[in-house]
């Protein structure tokens, strides 16, 4: 996204917040020049990873040994 120097003046504090939230740089027009706002690491796109209380939760190679065969009906 670009912004004038103004406008990043307005929201300069929620502009950087979401730069480094999302690794997205920002482009800021200047006199006819353009500068961009990178941040210096990537986000961790894990740390967004929100609990699901619901889904089983269990060592996944138990689940590799179940026995379906009594279950199964082609």
């Amino acid at each position: 996204m670009r912004y004038s120097v103004s406008r990043l003046r307005a929201d300069l504090f929620r502009v950087l917040d979401r730069v480094l939230a999302t690794g997205i740089p920002v482009e800021i027009e200047r006199n006819g020049r353009i500068l961009k706002i990178v941040p210096g690491e990537k986000p961790d796109k894990l740390a967004n990873i929100k609990p699901h209380p619901g889904v089983m939760q269990c060592d996944p190679e138990s689940l590799v040994h179940l026995d379906w065969s009594e279950e199964w009906q082609p």
